[in-house]
């Protein structure tokens, strides 16, 4: 079966041919690809044909595709139930892997996606504090939910204007966006509206505009800032947690958050999402409190017992500083390569998240990012995929390392690379 044939024939019964938008390859261009299985750092398509991955389910399988002891886990929960919608061992013992390994958490809500973790954190800040407004950044996502689909406005400190047709403008002016990395920003905006401000949400590390870093001094800035005000602050680690460290970036940079939101590795490549935090703030979640959240199929058996097999894996001595040597083996090999070829490239990492520009060097924020070689990057993915090595199809996009990746699939990816410079 051809992939073109698929994406034809599933254009013909579902939107755009995909279940999530970027899939669809039109920022890339060209037909996607169907996939039929994985294993390791592999990829097969529906014609037979390999792919070194650089995607990783954009994040979860952080061990590698089809682990033999995640896949046991879930074959012997699915022997058990798919599903009860009640209360099992399971999650109460994910729940507790979490509060020990991530610094901020006391409690733990789980729930059965990224998006419905930060939905649930931003309704959270909301009733704790008893305020409205919420700060996001340009460039940073938190999933598909009203309030978080917004786009800056078109001054300093205006707020925001809905990104997706279907939001309410009235929702929309809820949330106030602001420059990425920019803490003069943020001071400016608790000056003038500090007691209006519920809570700030942050990619601690920005992984859905490419990989963008924090500045020195920005996280502490918001956390100064929300202690300062009594607003809560978020950190969204559902890409960042357990890929820049064991304890995800809070762990890494020393800061803590009120409320964190969790998602990927902790489900193993199945739907979980988890929001925990302080206990004062978690105690105000239904049905200790009149913040309503619920969900039929959070903490689904499967998923947890994948997410425990998983979280395992990434406790083992070494795992993190292991595939991170990885990940960089990559980025300076890239960045060698592109040089030789003569490319405007940059490249950089952060555990086991990586990002690849055409562009100097590494934007610092999302007016940055747009400044990078689109075009160019589109030739170069598509070179790399003729050549076996699936990266994220956009230019806005973190790429993901695996424990299962070696020395072998990045001396593959190189040589594939410098074919692909010197043609794209």
């Amino acid at each position: 079966m051809k992939n073109e044939t698929l994406f034809e024939r599933a254009q013909r019964i579902i939107p755009g041919g995909v279940n999530s938008p970027v899939r669809a390859f039109r920022a890339v261009g060209g037909a996607p690809v169907f996939f039929e299985r994985a294993a390791g750092p592999h990829l097969w398509d529906a014609e037979g044909r390999r792919y070194i991955d650089y995607v990783g389910s954009w994040g979860p399988m952080v061990a590698g595709h089809t682990h033999p002891e995640v896949v046991a886990a879930v074959q012997a929960a699915a022997a058990r139930a798919l599903s009860f919608g009640a209360p099992t061992q399971g999650e109460i013992e994910l729940a507790e892997t979490l509060c020990r390994l991530v610094p901020s958490l006391e409690m733990v809500r789980l729930v059965s996606s990224g998006t419905e973790a930060t939905m649930t954190a931003i309704r959270l800040a909301r009733g704790f504090t008893g305020r409205d407004v919420i700060i996001k950044f340009e460039g940073c996502y938190h999933g598909h939910a009203d309030s978080l689909l917004v786009k800056a406005g078109s001054g300093a400190l205006t707020f925001g204007n809905p990104s997706s047709a279907g939001v309410p403008a009235d929702t929309a002016a809820h949330t106030l966006v602001l420059d990425f990395n920019d803490p003069s920003k943020v001071k400016k905006a608790f000056a003038e509206k500090g007691n209006e401000i519920a809570g700030v949400i942050v990619e601690p590390v920005a992984g859905n505009m490419n990989l963008v870093l924090p500045a020195a001094g920005f996280l502490e800035t918001l956390r100064e800032e929300c202690t300062r005000h009594g607003a809560v602050l978020i950190f969204d680690e559902v890409m960042t947690g357990f890929r820049v460290a064991l304890g995800g970036a809070q762990a890494r940079f020393g800061i803590r958050p009120d409320l964190t939101t969790l998602g990927k590795v902790i489900g193993g490549g199945l739907p979980v999402g988890a929001v925990g935090g302080r206990r004062d703030i978690m105690k105000k979640i239904a049905p200790l409190g009149p913040v309503y959240q619920a969900g039929t199929l959070s903490g689904n058996p499967v998923a947890v017992a994948a997410g425990l097999a998983t979280l395992k894996l990434v406790e083992a001595p070494r795992f993190h500083e292991k595939v991170e040597a990885t990940t960089r083996a990559l980025v300076e090999g890239l960045a060698k390569e592109a040089k030789s070829a003569g490319a405007i490239f940059s490249a950089q990492s952060i555990g086991s998240m990586f990002g690849v520009y055409f562009r100097a060097a590494p934007p610092r924020s999302f007016a940055e990012v747009m400044q990078c070689d689109r075009d160019r990057f589109n030739r170069f993915f598509h070179e790399m995929l003729k050549r076996g090595v699936y990266l994220a199809p956009s230019a806005y996009e973190a790429g993901f390392v695996s424990a299962a990746h070696g020395a072998a699939e990045i001396d593959e990816t190189l040589r594939a690379a410098r074919e692909a410079f010197s043609v794209a």
